[in-house]
């Protein structure tokens, strides 16, 4: 079982998100999110630096941050997994319950995913 969100990230408005390059490197992407039943929810590209890179490793940290990235509490590790299209409306709901800008249809493109992102044990 994954531990719960951590009470720092929850009710934020952004966070960072950190995924890691194949050299190790790692690479911050300020990132709206959804929380619902101990899990995050993030919407993304498939052509997308940190898709590319949390398909190749899963493995990521997050921390709340501002709108431009600037993280501002404490960084947790979590771990990725891209979802299956038949789970995206659920993402996608939790995502527009909590960012109004996300019901304006121009935000949708054919290559949106989703990503949900879980605290470990």
């Amino acid at each position: 079982m994954a531990k719960p969100i951590p009470p720092e990230i929850q009710g934020q408005k952004y966070i960072s998100l950190t995924s890691f390059r194949k050299n190790g490197a790692a690479v911050r992407t300020p990132v709206w999110f959804a929380e619902e039943n101990g899990k995050l929810y993030v919407m993304t590209r498939s052509d997308a630096g940190k898709y590319k890179r949390i398909r190749n490793h899963p493995e990521v940290r997050i921390a709340p941050s501002t709108m431009r990235g600037k993280v501002t509490g404490p960084e947790f590790s979590a771990t990725a997994r891209i979802l299956p299209p038949e789970d995206w409306p659920h993402a996608r709901q939790a995502l527009a319950r909590k960012y109004w800008l996300m019901k304006v249809p121009f935000l949708w493109s054919k290559k949106n995913v989703f990503l949900e992102l879980e605290m470990p044990q």
